[in-house]
């Protein structure tokens, strides 16, 4: 399994990066790293499920911040932390998804000129194929959270997520480790949705090689 250079729980945090703390900076970098990766795509099959997603950076008081939601305590992932975005319509692309999406649960207007690209296709443990794209938008609105999908809304700063101790990696019984992405003590993320956000934090943020498609997911993902 890749991992990043810093030990696991070593709370030593990432070089001081103006990626990390202006907009413009990221965006810039954000394009150059996405342009330059190769990411990939989970095939076709008969019954796939597709799904696009979005890490939205946007900016509050100055801190550049990834939007993630809790859903809503009923319907599917009920409770769970995840990205803004959804399921595929016919005929849709997986942007065109993770941009509707994004304006139906958080009411921010996104237009495909302003993605700046995408990472891995996740094969999650539910049978979905989820593309997450990466948007960092100048003047989206407002957000205005969808009750009907969205508990509620949570900004997690590209600083925290770039920290040495922000992945931990806890071995498991049967074998192999589960990625934790500890966003503070009581906020904890697990794939597929931290795995994205890994992926993210490795290629976006910190200009590295990183592959997803093979991390561990708790069984309650299923579903």
């Amino acid at each position: 399994m890749p991992r990043s250079p810093e030990s696991p729980g070593s709370g030593r945090p990432a070089a001081p990066d103006a990626v990390l703390t202006s907009l413009p900076a990221f965006r810039e970098a954000a394009a150059a790293r996405l342009g330059a990766f190769a990411h990939t795509t989970v095939p076709d099959a008969p019954g796939a499920r597709r799904a696009g997603v979005v890490l939205c950076v946007v900016e509050e008081a100055g801190v550049p911040s990834v939007l993630l939601i809790k859903r809503a305590p009923r319907g599917r992932n009920a409770g769970q932390w995840g990205l803004p975005g959804g399921r595929m319509d016919p005929g849709e692309t997986p942007e065109q998804a993770a941009l509707r999406e994004l304006h139906e649960e958080l009411g921010l207007a996104v237009g495909p000129a302003e993605v700046l690209g995408r990472l891995d296709d996740f094969p999650a443990a539910s049978g979905f194929a989820i593309t997450p794209i990466v948007v960092a938008p100048a003047e989206p609105g407002p957000i205005v959270p969808s009750p009907a999908e969205v508990q509620s809304v949570h900004r997690v700063s590209l600083a925290r997520l770039a920290a040495g101790d922000t992945p931990r990696w806890v071995p498991q019984l049967g074998g192999g480790e589960l990625l934790q992405m500890r966003l503070r003590p009581d906020w904890i993320v697990h794939p597929p949705t931290g795995a994205m956000l890994w992926q993210f934090r490795e290629v976006v943020l910190l200009g590295r090689e990183a592959r997803v498609a093979d991390f561990l997911q708790p069984d309650w993902t299923r579903t």
